[in-house]
């Protein structure tokens, strides 16, 4: 865990704002956040509610942007406590919660999880490359030296050996972590297997950034917005769309859903952890520490959270899709939140 505090000198201000809004404390923290994320902390969210007898948190869905966008509002009880992430806080973040007074705030990683293309039993087996990936969803794609609108309509445009079916992919809007992620992780990696736009990365990042990771909006990317079980329901009735999604999904439903294998290595625990799977990933909690004094349960629920019963191997959310942390890093994050709480 990381302590993100400002160099200048706020303890007036923060206590301020904190003996104002005392009056309006809540019992019930509030937690916005990744989609990904969402189905696991909704279960801790319950299970802290029954092993505690204290009100259950409420979790909202609004993607790790959204969320950060929300939660770096301000101090106060009308603001939330809590973001679960599916990527790191960006330096912008960062700066927009200082500029608000949020100051103090404890970065927790829970875990790993990975962003996967996934498709129902029934669709097409095939494994990707990167490349590929990138040469499916991409804007614009390079041609003959020439950047160009995507001239792929079918997988098999791209490949002759792919699936000679539309190129259908459900994906996350662009305030999900997920799609910053998949941009982040695997678009930046087929894209950087052309010379031209590799050489952009050290000489012109926003550019690369732009060629790699704009995602075509001719209807074979469709947003599918936040709704997790909304798109598995969508891939189980359509078996020839695939989706973009978090690894804990296809590991829910693995008796309907196939992951897709991207250079070679299909999602899994072991590959996701050692991160050979190309789309592994870290998932953090983010808690706004001033709120302590106005939410009198955040401390508990913290801990609760990175318990071995719910982060550990044989804990909650390691039945739920959750890759559990290496034990060095599990012994970082139980400090955190030793420390966040106080005891």
């Amino acid at each position: 865990m990381r302590r993100l505090i400002a160099t200048t000198a706020i303890a007036a201000s923060v206590t301020m704002m904190i003996a104002a809004s005392t009056a309006q404390a809540r019992d019930q923290i509030r937690i916005v956040g990744s989609s990904t994320i969402f189905p696991l902390t909704t279960k801790v969210a319950e299970y802290f509610g029954k092993t505690t007898g204290e009100p259950a948190p409420v979790v909202e869905s609004t993607g790790s942007g959204g969320g950060f966008k929300l939660f770096c509002g301000g101090i106060g009880s009308e603001y939330p406590d809590i973001v679960d992430a599916s990527r790191q806080i960006t330096g912008s973040e960062t700066a927009i919660c200082a500029a608000n007074s949020v100051r103090n705030i404890s970065e927790i990683k829970i875990g790993y999880d990975g962003i996967v293309l996934l498709g129902s039993r029934k669709a097409p087996t095939m494994t990707l490359s990167a490349r590929q990936l990138y040469l499916a969803l991409a804007r614009t794609v390079p041609v003959q030296g020439a950047s160009v609108p995507n001239p792929h309509v079918k997988w098999s445009d791209i490949d002759a050996n792919l699936p000679d079916i539309p190129i259908r992919v459900y994906g996350p809007p662009p305030t999900s972590g997920t799609r910053d992620l998949m941009g982040q992780l695997l678009m930046d990696k087929g894209c950087a297997e052309f010379s031209d736009i590799a050489s952009l990365e050290s000489t012109d990042p926003e550019s690369f950034r732009l060629l790699c990771r704009t995602i075509r909006e001719d209807g074979a990317y469709i947003e599918a917005g936040e709704n997790d079980r909304l798109v598995i329901s969508k891939l189980e009735k359509d078996p020839k769309s695939y989706g973009v999604m978090g690894f804990n999904n296809l590991d829910r439903n693995r008796e309907a859903m196939q992951g897709i294998p991207i250079n070679g290595v299909a999602p899994d625990y072991d590959t996701i952890l050692d991160g050979s799977y190309p789309g592994s990933r870290a998932l953090y909690l983010y808690v706004k520490d001033d709120h302590q004094q106005l939410v009198r349960t955040l401390g508990a629920f913290v801990a609760t959270y990175t318990s071995d019963a719910v982060i550990g191997e044989e804990g909650l959310l390691a039945d739920n899709g959750l890759v559990p942390l290496p034990e060095n890093e599990r012994q970082e994050a139980l400090a955190g939140a030793q420390k966040f709480s106080g005891n």
